[in-house]
């Protein structure tokens, strides 16, 4: 009896351990499953300083912490690949918190955290929104640091795709959004969101 249960544990020993996989000495060179892209998200001051040196446009997405569709657009339209390479490629990606109490200084200016009630506002967030609070907002900013345009609400792919390549390339300046969704976008980046 006992040389069978010798022999079981030692073919059961065996079976794990053909199954075991190896792992290399030094486990920080192991790759992560989850390999895909992200926006590389700065703060606006950084932004801000790297703008200075290299001039580029600012994609600034404006949310709160308990804001819903804010969470809803960095799962669906920020994962998105042809989105995250081309704000990657073209803008300074900004993420903003409308509701973060530390000053922020850019240039010259200082802008605060204004209290009011439980909830409060960043005079900066006001700023770029133009006072119209609604989260999300994305604005965009050109390489000066002007106000293109803050866009209200949430973006499903297909549109935030529209809508950077828009701003991204110039063609605000060129021809209105219907005309470039219905022509220009179709012939030109159509196949970066197919099947979206």
């Amino acid at each position: 009896m006992n040389r069978v249960f010798l022999f079981f544990a030692a073919f059961v020993l065996l079976t794990i351990s053909a199954f075991r996989t190896s792992l290399p000495a030094d486990s920080s060179t192991v790759k992560p499953t989850d390999e895909r892209k992200h926006i590389k998200w700065l703060t606006i001051q950084e932004a801000y300083a790297l703008t200075q040196k290299k001039p580029r446009k600012f994609v600034i997405d404006v949310y709160t912490d308990w804001c819903g569709w804010c969470k809803v657009m960095d799962r669906k339209t920020f994962s998105e690949p042809a989105i995250v390479d081309y704000v990657n490629e073209n803008f300074y990606p900004v993420r903003f918190n409308a509701e973060q109490t530390a000053d922020i200084t850019l240039g010259k200016q200082t802008f605060k955290y204004i209290s009011s009630g439980s909830n409060g506002v960043h005079e900066l967030a006001a700023a770029l929104m133009r006072n119209q609070m609604s989260y999300p907002t994305t604005v965009f900013m050109d390489e000066k640091f002007n106000l293109i345009q803050p866009i209200a609400g949430y973006l499903e792919a297909r549109t935030f795709h529209q809508i950077i390549t828009y701003f991204g390339k110039n063609y605000h300046q060129k021809e209105p959004f219907d005309q470039f969704k219905a022509g220009t976008y179709t012939r030109e980046f159509q196949a970066s969101l197919a099947g979206k």
